[in-house]
């Protein structure tokens, strides 16, 4: 968590800005501190005051090695006067505050007093009074920043709630020194004639105080042992996405986010951390404010503070079974000390689908399909008046164009907004926002409201104790169009690719044109939708007791509850007077899932002997998991305006309905040593029992060790720290388990029972209970071993480079076994057989610059590579499944295809390949077929000659951000991209030659014939003939490369001065513009989406978007 303050967070040093900081008050201020010091020095004391408060101090040198026998104190707001009263009780140091410095004196040697030279320096220079604004690089102000005289012992002043300073006596030609933590010390000279200054400061990229959310807890950054990277709220900020899964992309090396819809109300991004990590669920652990939540549907963008991704099991084994896929933390905002802060955020945006293929107009389609029919023995199916009219385009009805995505697509909007109120006292703090989104979809039908709450309160109890409480709740209510035979938007997409374009959308006397699917147009004018509604709360209620010095325990309970209601209304659809799909169907389903978790945690925190410090963490956890469903059905409504369940037959009704439960108890510990900050050790222990298991395999645990050295600190490095700010090495070992790999059932042990099946016995038919499927009592944990070894550095006051190499393999996982025939049953068993491993290198480089006060630049890069290779497989080397295949050796789910080595020139050139090496198909070779390749080398074409040909996943991911602004202009651009992926797309994605149901794409515009050899495509086909199976073996040529580069978001934005919003009363007024997908690179050929998670028809395009919008701070 950076430790810089924005506009959404200003109130956080309101106190250090008011009044209070005058020199006669300034003993109100309230601060923590904790010392615990033995035979130190003065230079020491001051030291560590000056890092846990922020406060400056102004001495004489001599008094720097004075020591000390002992300091022991830790307070919790109290004031500054009060604390430094304790701090040097019996030391003969007398002190003075003046704003944000204390000056300190000793009594006993010096003679003249430095306190009364601070009010003689003052007169001696006062000359003029000098008044300006601190802001930081996106134009809010900066509010607690010190602003002093260089080489004046301390005059100086701090910034107010508006950034603005003032400062007397100063004369012409000083230097004034602006310094705040978390930012670049800036000097600023004053020059004759100028009495008012606007003075930027930069974020410092070299900060190494930064603080990083961990699993319970938090850490110095620079202190890291484990590979743990953050993604601040200022990168997802003013973003038009409504999720927080696709403003990660890209964002941080080794997580590969692949956003699978555009579609309002639905997620379907997959995320995962350093590669797929099991054959079964590999999804991360997610956390947001330390409740499990399991996606990103119950939070808002707008109050993120942070995210840490935890990838190897030094900083993920504290969570044991839950860990193995990573874990991704994240952390609302909290309110601050200080008046109410309020802040508004939105937006409004356009946007349109990315991506449509380009198909043949009914023309080309309709000539090309006589010409099969003919090749294939057939008569034409259109004249040459039907040819002549589908050019000409005078005939609509009868011989029309049809463009079906445009009936089913449009341009959609979208408007975000969320309303931030924060503040608080020393005894208690508060956050709270709301937030709306109201979408209409870029199909037709889909659309989505979302109303969000969430508050945050800190309350100091005692001096002893503190509560803190979490309460977040969100209603997303989305809809989509349906088929009047369901299939919901997939099925309108799968269609409107897929009917011919000769077929029309309405008749000339007002009926649907059809065919035997259907018209989505259609079922889009009559609203038939599937409506669902989302409901999730979730709150957290902790108590935190300081036992004593570094010992701290906190009791913190949470429950979330989720519900979701789908109403699957299919309306019936006359499209004429025969043509006819129904009748009113409506599915309802209600499934409803809570979790109850406690948590008791210790924690230690101390430093001893000034060199050694210790951290410590033990805990206990418990938690419930229930899970509820009810589906129920009925059909013949009276009319297609009833959409409750019980206007249907009633004698059409079924209902069906089920529950599940799991119980987890956990026991776990973390212990961190550091010496001098040199030397870093820390090791984390977790144990996990699971109802899951039987007894006896319930158990798993979860170590993990790590250490870290910061070189850059050692003596013999004392030369190169002009240019090394940081040097870090560090290293890893761990294991993580994974209890979700259980294939959807909750008690995998127990044999599943029939009841029903009759026998006889003593002449007498009896009622029994068969066993329908076998299990293994054994089932227990996926294991996965983590290993790697990195570096952190930051150099030359601007850079930062981290670099790092993993290996995970993970072992024992669960697969389907088939059950034996000895058995007496069929179908298969789940036990632990399998193993797979995950290796990989990520980097990580940031530079930031500021040229001077107007201009300024950054850039932001970060790369992963991952290897994927599966080990065992239960004894057996492969498993095929149609075009994939999991192999030993090879990437998870690769694809397995014929090579194709181009196309045959010739007929003559096709049959003289087919002699050599014979034909496993029931067609002979022609002209214009795939030339298959005899891969095994044995001299004919076989089922062996299949070849694995890349994977789904990638193996690099990159992303790079561009930042620069001039005065008030901001603007960012990013770029994200992915290499060495593959997508298997059916031949009906570029579609088939079949008659009404097909739309084929304009490539086999480019196919090949006797006059084109040399094409591209192959020879053309009729998808129901025999004579073309060559060409629809699963092969190479439809496994295409994938790799792309992505322009996803361009941010422009501009902070309105300060001269127009202090007349307006405003603190601060930023607008933007804002793009999102808007520019993609890659070698398809045709217009696809090279991100999409399947080569399938049925996918709703990820949008394309322009926004607008503003943020203010009142």
């Amino acid at each position: 968590m950076n430790k810089k303050v924005s506009i959404a967070t200003l109130s956080m040093l309101l106190v250090a800005a008011s009044p209070i900081m005058a020199v006669n008050d300034a003993n109100t201020l309230y601060v923590n501190l904790e010392l615990s010091l033995n035979k130190t020095t003065v230079g020491t004391v001051i030291q560590s005051i000056s890092q846990q408060t922020g406060y400056e101090f102004s001495y004489d040198e001599s008094i720097l090695s004075k020591e000390i026998s002992n300091v022991s104190v830790r307070v919790k707001n109290e004031r500054i006067e009060s604390v430094l009263k304790k701090v040097f009780k019996n030391t003969g140091i007398s002190f003075r505050i003046v704003d944000n410095r204390i000056f300190l004196q000793d009594n006993v040697e010096t003679k003249n007093s430095l306190f009364g030279n601070i009010s003689l320096a003052v007169v001696q220079q006062e000359k003029k009074t000098i008044k300006g604004t601190v802001i930081d690089n996106t134009g809010f102000p900066v509010i607690g920043a010190n602003v002093v005289i260089k080489g004046s012992a301390g005059v100086g002043t701090v910034t107010n709630v508006d950034g603005d300073f003032t400062l007397d006596g100063v004369e012409d030609g000083a230097i004034l020194l602006i310094s705040y933590i978390g930012y670049v010390d800036q000097e600023v000279a004053v020059t004759k004639g100028n009495n008012d200054y606007k003075i930027t400061i930069h974020e410092d990229t070299q900060n190494l105080d930064e603080v990083v959310v961990v699993g319970y807890g938090t850490q110095t950054k620079v202190n890291l042992t484990g590979a743990v990277s953050t993604i601040g709220k200022d990168e997802l900020i003013d973003r038009p996405v409504t999720n927080v899964s696709s403003a990660l992309q890209g964002l941080t090396p080794g997580v590969t986010v692949t956003s699978g819809t555009g579609r309002p109300g639905d997620d379907g991004s997959t995320i995962r951390v350093r590669g797929v990590g099991t054959l079964n669920n590999a999804n991360p652990y997610i956390l947001v404010d330390g409740i499990e939540t399991g996606t990103f549907d119950s939070i808002d963008p707008n109050d993120i503070e942070s995210i840490s991704v935890l990838k190897d099991a030094a900083s993920a084994a504290i969570y044991g079974s839950k860990a193995a896929n990573g874990v991704i933390l994240v952390t609302t905002k909290r309110g601050k000390t200080g008046k109410a802060t309020v802040s508004y955020n939105g937006n409004v945006s356009f946007s349109n689908v990315s991506t449509l293929i380009d198909r043949l107009s009914s023309y080309d389609y309709a000539r090309l399909y006589n010409q099969l029919l003919t090749q294939d023995g057939a008569s034409p199916r259109f004249t040459d008046d039907d040819l002549r009219l589908f050019r000409d385009g005078t005939d609509p009805y009868a011989h029309p164009n049809t463009v079906w995505t445009d009936y089913i697509f449009r341009t959609g909007f979208m408007h975000k907004h969320n309303l931030n109120v924060s503040g608080g006292s020393d005894d208690v703090k508060y956050m709270a926002s709301a937030g709306f989104l109201g979408q209409e979809g870029t199909m037709k039908n889909s659309d989505r409201q979302q109303f969000n709450l969430r508050t945050n309160l800190d309350i100091k109890l005692s001096d002893k104790f503190t509560m803190r409480t979490n309460m977040a709740f969100i209603h997303n209510q989305y809809s989509e169009p349906n088929a009047s035979y369901g299939g919901g938007s997939n099925q309108l997409i799968w269609q409107a690719n897929r009917i011919a374009p000769w077929v029309p959308y309405k008749k000339e006397d007002g009926s649907y044109g059809s065919i035997s699917d259907g018209n989505p147009a259609a079922w889009i004018d009559i609203n038939s939708r599937k409506n669902h509604l989302q409901q999730n709360f979730s709150g957290l209620l902790a108590f935190d007791y300081h036992i004593m010095d570094g010992l701290t325990f906190t009791l913190q309970g949470a429950y979330v509850t989720n519900i979701k209601e789908t109403k699957d209304y299919r309306k019936e659809c006359w499209y004429d007077d025969v043509n006819y799909h129904g009748p009113d169907q409506l599915t309802e389903t209600i499934s409803r899932w809570s979790r109850y978790t406690l948590d008791a945690l210790l924690n230690y925190d101390k430093t001893f002997n000034q060199d050694h410090h210790i951290k410590a963490l033990a805990g206990y956890k418990i938690e419930k998991y229930d899970y509820r469903e009810l589906v129920a059905f009925r059909k013949s409504f009276p009319n297609s305006e009833v959409t409750d369940l019980n206007g249907g037959d009633s004698s059409t009704q079924t209902n069906s309905g089920y529950s599940r439960e799991l119980a987890l108890l956990s026991y776990f510990g973390r212990i961190n040593y550091d010496y001098k900050g040199k030397y870093l050790l820390e090791a984390n222990f977790r144990a996990d029992a699971s109802s899951r298991f039987a007894k006896g395999y319930r158990w798993g645990y979860f170590p993990s060790f790590s250490a870290g050295w910061r070189i850059s600190e050692e003596d013999f490095m004392e030369n190169t720290r002009g240019w090394l700010q940081s040097l870090k090495f560090r290293g890893s070992w761990g294991l993580l388990g994974n209890q979700d790999a259980v294939k959807d059932e909750y008690y995998p042990y127990l044999p599943t029972l029939y009841i029903g099946k009759n026998f006889p016995f003593a002449g007498t038919v009896h009622q029994g209970i068969t066993v329908v499927s076998h299990k293994v009592t054994t089932i227990s944990w996926e294991n996965s071993t983590n290993w790697g070894f990195g570096f952190d550095a930051n150099f030359l006051n601007e850079f930062m480079l981290s670099a790092e190499y993993y290996n995970r393999k993970t072992s024992d996982i669960i697969m389907d076994i088939p059950v034996s025939d000895t058995f007496g049953i069929s179908g298969t068993y789940q036990d632990n057989k399998g193993s797979l491993r995950n290796s990989g290198v990520e980097a990580s480089l940031a530079w930031n610059h500021s040229f001077n006060k107007d201009w300024r630049m950054g850039v932001n890069a970060n790369f992963s590579y991952n290897k994927n290779k599966l080990i065992d497989l239960a004894g057996v080397n492969e498993i095929i499944d149609d075009y994939s295949i999991n192999r030993v050796g090879e990437a998870y789910q690769s694809f397995y295809v014929y090579e194709v080595d181009g196309l045959f020139k010739s007929d003559e050139e096709a049959a003289a390949y087919e002699k050599q090496y014979g034909n496993p198909w029931s067609a002979p070779f022609k002209g214009g077929d795939f030339r298959i390749k005899d891969v095994d080398g044995d001299g004919k074409l076989t089922s062996k000659d299949r070849v694995v040909k890349g994977s789904q996943q990638p193996k690099t991911t990159y992303g790079v951000t561009l930042s620069g602004g001039w005065k008030n202009f901001d603007l960012s651009i990013f770029f994200q991209g992915v290499t060495g992926t593959s997508r298997y797309f059916a031949r009906d994605v570029v579609g088939s030659f079949i008659g009404d149901t097909s739309h084929p794409s304009s490539n086999w515009l480019d196919a090949w014939t006797p006059e084109n050899p040399n094409a591209e495509w192959p020879r053309l086909f009729l998808e129901e003939s025999s004579v073309s199976a060559p060409n629809k073996c699963r092969s190479s040529f439809w496994c295409m490369n994938t790799n792309y580069l992505r322009i996803k978001n361009i941010n422009f934005g501009y902070t309105l001065p300060k001269s127009i919003t202090n007349k307006l009363g405003i603190a601060n007024v930023k607008v933007y513009y804002t793009g999102e997908n808007l520019f993609t690179f890659d070698s398809l050929p045709f217009n696809a989406d090279p991100e999409s998670a399947s080569g399938n028809l049925d996918i709703y395009p990820i949008n394309k978007s322009h926004s607008f919008g503003i943020n203010v701070t009142f």
